[in-house]
């Protein structure tokens, strides 16, 4: 069984869901996950987490995607993308690029946005796409998004191609909508497809085609090593007696003057070797609580910890009164 994270794009026409079996049928992987869902209407880079690596997917969930997006203006449609009927249409306004600026600029930042009826969110145990596609409309609460950046690519007659940065629990079909409504129209999106996942900008994607061609061939995936899906997180490096100790479930404490972070953070854990052990909580005093561990230890190649501080070396545990157990 590999753990790591395989950055499919994933194709037209397929759930995030069905890419993932997909794949996870491939590599014979008994465990697989993927992070951030893609419409089947959405292309785009699609982590999929194997093995260990599922353990890892809560974390890179809040990180920042970005999306290329095309919006048809003069014509909402019940889902907010070219797969629903049409429920509204309006003419489209001369659009001169001060005022699509000004439109796209407003965006930017904090704001809040009512999720779409078409979603996976879920009312009394039911998804409110059940409900939409039953008819019924219920209230949403609107939720907080951070939008980094909004910017046009292109303009057409009746369509504008952009292009947003955004945080997590944003729904583009919903931002498109808004856009074209402060334009004095009405849009959908006819078009969607995500770059890229943060932390994984500069990597590159692998279609199911190469994925199978690959492995047909008799290769090996390139997947990216789990830690790397953390790289934001703070490390602590033990010594031998502390990863024996959290590989126990017990706590383990740092030595106070060098701590790598504030009480509550997550941090990756790092033994010797170095060997990658999944995340530790560090907590008042200076100890840390196993998180999510790995059953078997990744090893990292040397030199690779990337620490948002300095590594620290675990302090043998302390007992009543400052004094120390072996």
């Amino acid at each position: 069984m590999s753990s790591g994270i395989l950055l499919l794009d994933k194709p037209l026409g397929l759930s995030s869901s069905g890419a993932t079996q997909r794949v996870r049928r491939l590599l014979r992987e008994d465990k697989a996950g993927h992070v951030g869902s893609l419409d089947p209407l959405a292309t785009g880079m699609l982590p999929i987490c194997l093995g260990e690596a599922t353990k890892l997917a809560g974390e890179v969930l809040d990180g920042a995607k970005v999306y290329l997006f095309r919006i048809a203006l003069g014509a909402r449609t019940a889902t907010g993308d070219v797969e629903g009927e049409v429920v509204e249409t309006a003419p489209v306004p001369a659009l001169e690029s001060s005022r699509l600026a000004a439109v796209l600029q407003g965006f930017v930042g904090e704001s809040q946005q009512v999720p779409p009826m078409y979603s996976a969110l879920k009312r009394d145990g039911r998804p409110l796409y059940e409900l939409a596609r039953a008819g019924i409309t219920v209230e949403r609460a609107p939720r907080r998004i951070l939008i980094h950046s909004l910017e046009l690519l292109a303009q057409g007659p009746a369509s504008l191609e952009c292009r947003v940065r955004c945080g997590k629990g944003t729904y583009v079909r919903t931002l498109a909508e808004d856009i074209a409504r402060e334009l004095g129209t009405c849009g959908h999106v006819a078009a969607l497809r995500r770059e890229s996942v943060e932390p994984f900008e500069a990597a590159q994607m692998m279609s199911l085609e190469a994925l199978e061609a690959l492995l047909g061939q008799g290769g090996r995936p390139p997947l990216v090593a789990p830690d790397q899906a953390v790289a934001h997180l703070a490390a602590a490096v033990l010594d031998a007696e502390g990863m024996r100790r959290i590989g126990l479930g017990q706590a383990v404490s740092l030595p106070l003057g060098d701590l790598p972070g504030e009480p509550g953070q997550t941090l990756r854990l790092y033994g010797p070797g170095p060997v990658f052990l999944g995340l530790g909580r560090l907590e008042a005093g200076g100890r840390v609580q196993p998180k999510r561990l790995f059953v078997a230890p990744w090893t990292v190649p040397a030199g690779a910890i990337h620490a948002a501080t300095s590594p620290v070396t675990a302090a043998p545990e302390r007992g009543p009164e400052g004094s120390s157990n072996g």
